[in-house]
C-alpha cells in the first residue's frame, strides 16, 4: 500500500453540522473550539459535498424509494386521515360496547383509542425527524422516525392488546347479559367502522403503491405503522363483528369473549413485529445486504485500491446512510495523490448510491484474516 496513512473524511454535513474527523480512536472535532485537532499529521480532511442537498433527489442504482419532503407530505396526510377516522370510530364504539355490554366492541374501541394516539406519535416523527443536524446531533435526527415508531408499538401493545385480553377473560368469568337491541346497535357501529378502517386503509396502500410498492413502498417506519394499524384494524371489527353475531344466535357468551381475546392476540403480534423493527433501526442497523454488496463492489472496482479490509454501514434515517471502509492502497502513492483518490471515490460513491450521506475512508494496512470477514463488516445480522 501507499507508504503513509490518510483518514479521509466523509462528505461534508448537512449545512449548520460540524465537521467530524475520521480518525481512528480520535475525538471528533465539534466545530465549537472543544473538540479535537484539526490539523494533525498523516490527517486530510476534505470539505466538500459532491452532490446538491434536495430532499426529493431522483433514487440511483442500488438505493430504495425515496420519500424526502413529498413522501412525507403524503405520509402526514396518510396519518391525518386515519387519526380523524379513529377518533370517530373510538367513540362510536365505546358508546356501542357500553349501551350492549359486549366486551368485543369495547375491545376494538380500546384497540381505536390506541390507534389514535400512536397517530399522533407517528405526526411527531414525522415533524422531528427532518430537522437539521447540529452540534449534539451531527448524523441528524433522522432516527426520531424510529424511536416515535417504537412508542406506538408500546401503544398499541399496552393500550389496545392488554384491554382486549383483559376484557375477553372477563367475559369468561361472569358472562354478560345483553338486550337485543343493544346487540343491534353494536353491529351497525361495527359496520360503520369497517368501512371507515377500510378506507383509512386503501388510502395508506395506494400511498405504498405510489412509494414503489412491496417492502420498498413500506420503508417509511410512520406508513408502515399507519398500514399495519389499519390492517389489523380491519381484522379486528371483523373479528368483533363475527364473535357479537355468534353471541347473538347462539347466547353464549364465549364466542364474544372468544373474539375479544383473539383481537388482543392480534394487537400483541402486530406490537411485537413493529417493536422489533424499530429495535433493529434504533440500535444500527446495516443497510441492506445488496445496497452494501453494491457499494463494496464499486470500492474494489477502484485501481488505486488494493484490498477492502472492512466495510460498515449504517442507516442514519430513512434516506440516510453512513459508510465507512477500510481500505489498503496499492504501492507507490503520495500523501497528495492519497487526497485526490479518496475525494474521487467519495464523490463516486455519492454520485451512484444517493441514499449515502456519509462517507469515511480510512487508508490502512493490509491484514491477512482482518475484519472484512466479520459479520460487522459486511452488515449481516448478528454483527458487533
Amino acid at each position: 500500500m501507499a507508504g503513509n496513512e490518510a483518514h479521509c473524511l466523509a462528505r461534508g454535513a448537512p449545512s449548520g453540522a460540524p465537521r467530524a474527523h475520521a480518525g481512528r480512536g480520535g475525538p471528533p472535532h465539534r466545530g465549537d473550539g472543544t473538540g479535537g485537532p484539526t490539523d494533525t499529521p498523516g490527517h486530510v480532511e476534505h470539505d466538500t459535498d459532491p452532490r446538491p442537498e434536495p430532499d426529493d433527489r431522483d433514487p440511483g442504482p442500488g438505493s430504495g424509494p425515496r420519500t424526502g419532503a413529498k413522501g412525507d407530505r403524503s405520509t402526514r396526510i396518510t396519518v391525518l386521515v386515519a387519526l380523524a377516522a379513529n377518533l370517530v370510530i373510538a367513540v362510536a364504539k365505546a358508546a356501542g360496547g357500553v349501551l350492549a355490554g359486549s366486551p368485543a366492541l369495547l375491545s376494538e374501541a380500546a384497540h381505536s383509542v390506541a390507534d389514535s394516539l400512536n397517530e399522533v406519535f407517528l405526526l411527531a416523527a414525522l415533524r422531528r425527524s427532518r430537522r437539521p443536524a447540529d452540534t449534539r446531533h451531527p448524523f441528524g435526527y433522522g432516527k426520531e422516525r424510529f424511536f416515535w415508531s417504537l412508542l406506538a408499538a408500546v401503544g398499541i401493545f399496552v393500550m389496545g392488546g392488554c384491554f382486549s385480553f383483559l376484557q375477553g377473560v372477563e367475559a369468561l368469568r361472569g358472562g354478560a347479559e345483553e338486550e337485543f337491541g343493544g346487540y343491534v346497535a353494536g353491529l351497525i357501529v361495527l359496520g360503520v367502522a369497517l368501512v371507515a378502517e377500510a378506507g383509512s386503509l386503501l388510502r395508506a396502500l395506494h400511498q405504498v403503491r405510489r412509494q414503489g410498492g412491496g417492502l420498498g413502498g413500506l420503508r417509511d417506519p410512520a406508513l408502515r405503522t399507519v398500514v399495519a394499524e389499519d390492517g389489523t384494524a380491519v381484522l379486528g371489527v371483523t373479528l368483533a363483528l363475527v364473535g357479537m353475531a355468534l353471541h347473538m344466535v347462539t347466547g353464549q357468551a364465549v364466542w364474544e369473549a372468544s373474539a375479544s381475546l383473539a383481537i388482543g392476540v392480534l394487537l400483541v403480534y402486530v406490537a411485537y413485529r413493529l417493536g422489533r423493527d424499530a429495535r433493529d433501526q434504533l440500535i444500527g442497523e446495516a443497510a441492506d445486504p445488496e445496497l452494501s454488496g453494491r457499494i463494496g463492489a464499486l470500492l474494489r472496482a477502484q485501481p488505486e485500491i488494493d484490498s477492502v479490509e472492512a466495510l460498515f454501514t449504517m442507516k442514519l434515517g430513512l434516506d440516510s446512510t453512513l459508510v465507512a471502509a477500510r481500505i489498503d492502497l496499492v504501492p507507490g502513492l503520495d500523501s497528495e495523490r492519497v487526497e485526490v483518490v479518496a475525494d474521487r471515490i467519495k464523490r463516486s460513491l455519492a454520485r451512484t448510491f444517493p441514499d449515502v450521506g456519509q462517507i469515511f475512508l480510512d487508508v490502512t494496512d493490509g491484514s491477512p484474516g482482518g475484519a472484512a470477514e466479520s459479520p460487522a463488516a459486511t452488515g449481516e445480522r448478528g454483527g458487533a
